[in-house]
């Protein structure tokens, strides 16, 4: 399935730019663009469209007033980083917040994660606690630590999607091994994504009775 987005930009090189940004990852199709709350709303009423890519500096109005209409999934691309106007921006339904200037690394991470999150919520049936948990760790998963003073954010990367593809919990022996670095450096990593509830870790006890700390992504 093609999740067809809206590029809500009223500057032009900053449209064009999300959606070379967009068009690039898989699943995903840039549908139409809208200078202006009024065109993006031509545009919901003549075709469908899953994802708005809102910013809220528009020319007729803020894009928090048209967010307020919305029934279509937003993700906020904005310069506005004030408290009030991200509270507002969540209160009324945005899925997530990105600040200008980003990467498209950025972006690509959270509208993959976005993808993700719509592949979980696509069963035709109801879903449990547990699922519903994991819909909101699927889709802030883009949401990327940023690497604490005297970490390499590279590093966060790699142990961060090393644990991503496991399909069990790991060690720090395991994911050192994988990556090539110390034990003693995957560990480091590991309790800093421990710590910030990115991933979760649990002790099992060998024959020696010494504990294993053993880590899977949360």
């Amino acid at each position: 399935m093609t999740i067809r987005v809206l590029v809500v930009e009223d500057d032009f090189r900053v449209a064009r730019m999300h959606v070379e940004f967009t068009d690039r990852i898989g699943g995903f199709a840039v549908a139409a663009t809208a200078r202006t709350a009024c065109e993006a709303r031509e545009v919901l009423a003549a075709q469908p469209i899953d994802l708005v890519l809102l910013d809220t500096y528009l020319p007729d109005e803020s894009g928090l007033d048209l967010l307020r209409e919305l029934t279509v999934d937003t993700i906020m691309l904005t310069a506005a980083s004030d408290a009030a106007t991200v509270r507002a921006a969540y209160a009324r339904g945005a899925l997530n917040y990105l600040v200008k200037p980003f990467t498209a690394e950025q972006l690509t991470d959270r509208l993959v994660a976005y993808r993700n999150y719509r592949a979980v919520v696509a069963v035709e049936r109801g879903l449990g606690q547990d699922e519903i948990d994991r819909c909101w760790r699927v889709l802030h998963d883009g949401d990327r630590p940023v690497a604490p003073k005297g970490q390499s954010a590279v590093t966060v990367r790699l142990v961060s999607d090393a644990l991503r593809r496991a399909g069990s919990p790991r060690t720090a022996a395991e994911v050192a091994d994988e990556l090539g670095i110390s034990r003693a450096t995957a560990q480091r990593y590991l309790a800093v994504l421990a710590r910030d509830g990115m991933a979760e870790v649990r002790l099992r006890y060998g024959a020696t009775g010494r504990p294993e700390h053993r880590y899977r992504w949360a």
